[in-house]
This record gives structure tokens, C-alpha cells and sequence, in this order.
């Protein structure tokens, strides 16, 4: 491709691209907006150009004897007319069943039409610019490019597009579709009396947002029970990302200090604990903290370790810190002691020269250091604690249950995070998954917002590659 032609398509990839092709292309160019691949078989490129036309025939088909009523149902307001059920068939003297509509198809297959639809106007933007590059190319007096040209700039130059194609479908299919499904779910009045295929759900608007955010439900309303578990998430995020990181680093430090003798086996016996699988770790606890566990036997005493009410269950919570600090340390030592054998030892010499104290060293050369190459980690660790349902499920199962305090039928319980809340939500005898999507709204908001502003403006991501 001449200076020219680069250039041109450079000017081409912008969001006014299609209409730039619309305005200078040429009739061929023009008719491949209406007739996908019509540019190219034009042009020669035949088997470009009858690819793009069976995409083309095989979305059209998808949208008239599929896609297309999934659709219509997302946009008219409802998400389902007839129920199922049985009728009486006088003639035949017998109740006959009735299929109906099933709103969670409806809505299931709606989401993926819509995927595909725009899916098919990514390759629709395509088939317009391979042919406006075709007309490029010919008005600089070059020769149009064959199939087998393009299939080895393929292979070669841009082989990192058939590469991720594999990647990039599981993406959208296991990712981008229940994301796109729970969020709609937010907008419907999906819940227990709402079932179907038995019972029918329906649009809502802003209601579920209302329901959790309204303060007119009292202290035991579901904002107010909301801003209670938000509350408990961030602090508990808090001290289960920040203990493991500095006790982990002072242990590691501890380890890495001159004098102390056995190095290796002190980091083993960490890494055996990490061998042992975390679901049997916190099973193993649950049992030890039990009331009639293990640790009330020995002290002779028959406290309530993970179900004690009293202060707000600050009890559980505190032995929930405790255990996963007992967890967390051994990654955290074993990631720190990795990092404090790369500090350079001319930042060490230049300070002790300056007279620094072990304790000044630690605040001026160590810590920052450590929190310059392990601010990502911090951050992935903080929002990991946020959505950490394993520990705990499995220790408390999310209670004590205070009606008191978690009332209003908001079937939150003491020691619930947002997640807990939410799959709580989902799996109770009277489910609310409209509610539920709504809370997996919040906390996705409140993970990107945290991991993208915090990450922002730290040094890790201002200063990349170097440390002042």
C-alpha cells in the first residue's frame, strides 16, 4: 500500500468512517450497504464477497425466523402475554396444556438477537471498508488485493485477529451475555410471585433501584440495610486486604533479616499452608470456633465465636478477620519476600550513610518500594475482598441472623458482604433476583470505580518502570 493509501485509510479509521465511505465511495461502495460483499466480487474478490453475502443471508434468516419477535418483545413493553396452563377441550372431553410465553426466554433470547445484531453491523462496517480501500487502491492506480493475498496478511501481519477469535467468543458467551442479562433482570420485577413458566415477569423501570435505595422503609428498610452491609463490605475489605499485606511484609522482613538462620525452611512451611486447599482451611475453622468446637473445649468455655449477637456481632466479625489473616499471610510473605530481594542495596547503603535509623529506612527506602511495585496488587486484593464469598459462607454462612437489625425482609444477616447478600437473594425460599441484579449492579460500579481512580493515581501506574 503506497504513502497515499496509508494515509487515506488512516484518515478512514474514524467514527465518521462509514459515512466518509457513503459520501466518496464509489456506486459499488454504496451498494455494499445494502448488498454486503457486493463492492468486492465487483472487484474479483469473489470469495471475500460471497462470505460477507452468506453472513449477511445467514443474520437476515436468524432475525425473520428468530431474532427478530425476541426483539419485538424487548421493545414493547412487556415480556410476555399468554401463560401456560391447561383448557378444556369439550370435544375430546380432557384438558389440554397450553404452551405459553416464558418471560426468561423471551428476555434470554432477546439479549442474544441483540448481540448478534451488533456483531453483524461490526462486520457490515467492514465489508464497507474493504471496499472503499478497494477504491482507493484503484484510483491510485493499484491493483486490487486477491483472497489469497488477504488470507496471508492474515497468517502473517494480523495474525493476532484469527487468534482471538477463539478468546473473544467465549468472551462474549460467558461474560458480555450474563452481564447484558443480569443488568435487564435489574429492570423487571423478577422475583418469587413472578416465575415463569408457571407466572410471567415484566418490565419495571427504575422500581428495584427504588426499593433498595428508598430511605420510606425505616431503620429496617432495605436502604437502610443496604448502607449496613456496604458499610461492613468496606471494612471488612479493609482490615482483610491491609493485615494480610503488612503482617505478611513484616514477616517477610523478619525472615529476610541478617542473622536469622534456616530461611528456606521458615518459607516452606508457609508454602505448605498454602498447599492445603482454602475450602478445607475455613471448613476446618468453622469446626475449631464452633460452639461445641474444639477451641471451647480446651479453654472450658462455650462462647460464640461466629454467632454471638451482641455489639452489632462484632465477635464473628472479628474472628473472620482473624481467619483469613491466617490464610492471606503466607501468599502475601511469600510475594514480599520475592520483591525485598530485588531492592536495589544502593538505596540501603545511601540511607545508612545518611545516618538512618532501621526504622527510617523502613519508611523511606522499604515501604515505598514495596508499594510502588505492589499497588496493582493492593488494589486486585481490595476489590477481591469486596466479592470474597468463600470466607464467609464457609464460615459463617453470612449470620448471625439479626431480625432486628437486617428486619424489612431483606433476608441480610449479620456478616453478609454484598455478594452473600446477593446469592442470598437468589437461593431463599422466596427469591428476589431483581433485586439481586440490582445489588451485582452496585458492586460492579463500585469495583471499576475503585480499581480504575485508585490505579490512576498512584505511582505504580504515573511513574511506570521506575521508582523515585
Amino acid at each position: 500500500m503506497g504513502k497515499r493509501t496509508q494515509k487515506t485509510a488512516r484518515k478512514f479509521d474514524t467514527p465518521h468512517k462509514v459515512f466518509k465511505a457513503f459520501r466518496h465511495g464509489s456506486p459499488l461502495t454504496r451498494l455494499s450497504f445494502l448488498v454486503m460483499g457486493f463492492g468486492q466480487m465487483a472487484r474479483g474478490q469473489l470469495a471475500k464477497g460471497l462470505l460477507y453475502m452468506l453472513l449477511q443471508t445467514a443474520f437476515t434468516l436468524f432475525m425473520i425466523l428468530f431474532g427478530g419477535r425476541y426483539i419485538a418483545h424487548l421493545f414493547s413493553g412487556n415480556l410476555g402475554a399468554q401463560l401456560s396452563g391447561e383448557i378444556w377441550n369439550e370435544e375430546l372431553q380432557i384438558f389440554e396444556k397450553v404452551q405459553g410465553d416464558n418471560s426468561f426466554l423471551i428476555l434470554l433470547y432477546g439479549v442474544i438477537s441483540l448481540v448478534a445484531i451488533v456483531l453483524f453491523l461490526v462486520v457490515w462496517a467492514a465489508n464497507i471498508k474493504g471496499s472503499y480501500e478497494n477504491d482507493i487502491r484503484l484510483k491510485n492506480g493499484e491493483r486490487v488485493r486477491t483472497f489469497k493475498e488477504d488470507l496471508r496478511t492474515a497468517i502473517n501481519e494480523r495474525f493476532h485477529i484469527p487468534l482471538l477469535v477463539l478468546p473473544f467468543t467465549g468472551l462474549i458467551v460467558f461474560t458480555v451475555l450474563p452481564l447484558v442479562f443480569m443488568v435487564l433482570i435489574a429492570f423487571t420485577n423478577y422475583d418469587y410471585a413472578h416465575m415463569p413458566p408457571g407466572k410471567l415477569f415484566d418490565w419495571v423501570g427504575l422500581a428495584n433501584f427504588k426499593t433498595l435505595f428508598s430511605l420510606s422503609g425505616g431503620a429496617t428498610g432495605f436502604a437502610f440495610v443496604f448502607l449496613r452491609v456496604l458499610l461492613w463490605t468496606f471494612v471488612w475489605a479493609f482490615f482483610a486486604t491491609f493485615t494480610n499485606y503488612f503482617l505478611g511484609l513484616i514477616v517477610a522482613l523478619l525472615i529476610q533479616k541478617k542473622g536469622i538462620r534456616l530461611k528456606a525452611l521458615w518459607r516452606t512451611l508457609f508454602v505448605i499452608a498454602i498447599a492445603v486447599p482454602q475450602f478445607v482451611t475455613l471448613l476446618l475453622m468453622q469446626k475449631i470456633l464452633d460452639g461445641d468446637g474444639i477451641l471451647n473445649k480446651l479453654l472450658g468455655t462455650n462462647i460464640l465465636w461466629l454467632a454471638d449477637q451482641r455489639y452489632f456481632s462484632l465477635l464473628p466479625r472479628v474472628m473472620i478477620i482473624l481467619v483469613n489473616i491466617w490464610i492471606g499471610v503466607p501468599y502475601t510473605l511469600l510475594m514480599c519476600s520475592g520483591i525485598l530481594m530485588n531492592i536495589p542495596a544502593d538505596y540501603y547503603e545511601a540511607a545508612r550513610i545518611d545516618g538512618a535509623s532501621p526504622v527510617r529506612i523502613f519508611f523511606a527506602v522499604t515501604l515505598p518500594y514495596m508499594l510502588h511495585v505492589t499497588t496493582p496488587y493492593l488494589i486486585t486484593q481490595f476489590v477481591g475482598n469486596i466479592n470474597n464469598f468463600n470466607v464467609i459462607w464457609l464460615l459463617t454462612g453470612g449470620g448471625p441472623v439479626d431480625n432486628v437489625y437486617y428486619g424489612g425482609g431483606s433476608q441480610a444477616q449479620s456478616t453478609d458482604l454484598l455478594v452473600t447478600w446477593l446469592y442470598r437473594l437468589t437461593t431463599d425460599q422466596n427469591p428476589k433476583y431483581n433485586v439481586a441484579s440490582v445489588i451485582g449492579i452496585v458492586i460492579f460500579v463500585i469495583s471499576a470505580v475503585l480499581s480504575l481512580v485508585t490505579y490512576n493515581r498512584t505511582s505504580a501506574s504515573k511513574n511506570e518502570g521506575e521508582f523515585q
